[in-house]
């Protein structure tokens, strides 16, 4: 696991995925003294703030709406690359 919350920024989402899996694992588990569950769950919070964030941004660039004439929601297009 990474040391320190500073470097959560810089892993990619399915690093930050497979750390928060193991995470959750190690605590599922029960054999994790209970400050180290506490200095555990503290991360898994992190980096599942991480993964949400990164999902948000990849769901923007993926759609847009489309709006009609009347400005309603008509559908989704993609949103062109940049």
């Amino acid at each position: 696991m990474a040391d320190k919350p500073s470097d959560i920024a810089t892993l990619s989402f399915e690093k930050a995925l497979a750390e928060l899996e193991q995470i959750v694992r190690s605590l599922e588990g029960g054999n994790v003294p209970l400050e180290e569950s506490i200095t555990l769950f503290g991360r898994g919070e992190q980096l599942k703030a991480h993964c949400d964030k990164l999902l948000k941004v990849a769901e923007a660039k993926v759609d847009k709406i489309r709006l009609d004439a009347e400005g309603k929601p008509a559908g989704l297009e993609p949103l062109p690359e940049a």
